[in-house]
């Protein structure tokens, strides 16, 4: 593997090793804080709906061409959308077998596709799970009132058909269930919906931050000075989440933010855009065959993610290159100043690159999550303490 990227920003570009393929443009949804598309970037409208076989074939072959210049071990595959279900599972099988053939012998690949369960059926799942494409769903929590924002285009709710694919999915193919994720809000209790979560049996939690800016704050963090100690309240959610994991022995499940923030604490490297300063390794290929950067950017303004490339005319060595690409890549040296002079930069990171928006003077910010990162991390360091003092270590 080449070098990897160092945390101030010298050293050879890190080759990308998460491919995201947009395999369904739309969704059978309307969620009503979807940022993709209810957000202020409206390049999908553009797009074919379905991923053609010319783009799926060409994006089989570009990545086969990155893995093998860089020697790549393993590299995650990731079918998204919209809803990737509405492009069909035989088809999303296919490309992951396809990938598979492409890549050189000894490069192992993880197929996931991320859905929002409404479509799994018995059918689909075993067509996945032949296929090793295991099943992520995105869910807002476990219980009805959770997801009353998650309907679908007539405005009917979402969740009967939600829950039903996700406890189908863990009783016929636990071995390809990869987890569910989640945005936090606030507004929940935070134990309550962790619980919730739990009853679906899901192997890994994701617990995502909304996608908010400085611009654009998420609800309930004032659009003021960076780090303002006084409005914390995803970090107090995420606290209450933390403690309640914690207590029970980190047993129940895995939940990737806290064992990010732990790992992290240890000095280990991270694996997440939401801490840690490793570089950026995900790209995005849309259905038309665009090479874009992660999806999140589209939350800041319109063309965010744009790259001006394709997979018909450049490799994805072309988007190393690019220079949106290269400065996520560059560790501290694109932070701002205070997160450079923060105790907390290694574990922080800065936070999540599009948390960084400000409309007139880019992504040179700290996040608009500071407090709250700050309080979620420096309140694990402290349980962790405790933790070594109370075993005697």
């Amino acid at each position: 593997m080449p070098r990897r990227g160092l945390p101030g920003g010298t050293g050879a570009p890190v080759p990308f090793a998460q491919f995201i393929v947009k395999a369904h443009g739309r969704c059978n949804l309307a969620c009503r804080y979807c940022y993709l598309y209810a957000g202020p970037d409206h390049s999908w409208r553009a797009r074919p709906a379905l991923a053609g076989d010319d783009v799926l074939g060409r994006t089989a072959d570009r990545i086969a061409e990155h893995a093998r210049a860089h020697a790549l071990p393993a590299l995650s595959l990731v079918l998204h959308g919209g809803e990737p279900l509405l492009a069909g599972a035989d088809r999303l099988g296919a490309f992951a077998d396809r990938v598979r053939e492409r890549v050189p012998d000894g490069c192992r690949v993880h197929a996931t596709v991320q859905t929002n369960a409404t479509l799994l059926d018995s059918a689909a799942i075993d067509t996945l799970a032949r296929h090793r494409v295991r099943v992520g769903i995105s869910l807002d929590g476990g219980l009805p009132a959770h997801n009353a924002a998650r309907v679908d285009h007539a405005g009917r709710p979402s969740w009967a058909a939600a829950v039903r694919g996700a406890r189908l999915l863990a009783r016929r193919a636990p071995e390809a269930y990869a987890g569910i994720l989640t945005v936090v809000d606030p507004r929940t209790d935070p134990v309550e919906l962790y619980e919730s979560l739990l009853e679906l049996a899901p192997p890994v939690i994701d617990l995502l931050l909304p996608h908010g800016n400085w611009t654009v704050p998420p609800p309930g963090v004032p659009a003021g000075a960076p780090g303002d100690p006084r409005a914390a309240p995803y970090g107090d959610w995420l606290c209450a989440v933390f403690d309640r994991w914690w207590d029970a022995g980190r047993r129940e499940v895995r939940v990737r933010l806290f064992e990010e923030c732990v790992g992290l604490l240890f000095g280990l490297p991270g694996a997440t855009e939401s801490l840690g300063l490793d570089p950026l390794g995900a790209i995005v290929v849309e259905t038309d065959g665009s090479i874009e950067q992660v999806d999140s950017l589209k939350s800041a303004y319109d063309g965010a993610a744009a790259t001006g490339l394709d997979v018909f005319r450049h490799g994805f060595d072309d988007a190393l290159r690019h220079p949106a690409v290269a400065a996520r890549q560059s560790g501290a040296a694109a932070l701002a100043p205070a997160c450079r002079a923060c105790p907390l930069l290694a574990v922080c990171g800065g936070g999540h690159y599009a948390h960084r928006y400000r409309a007139g003077s880019g992504f040179g910010h700290p996040s608009v999550y500071c407090a709250d990162l700050d309080r979620l991390i420096r309140h694990a360091a402290a349980r962790l303490a405790a933790t070594a003092v109370g075993s005697g270590k």
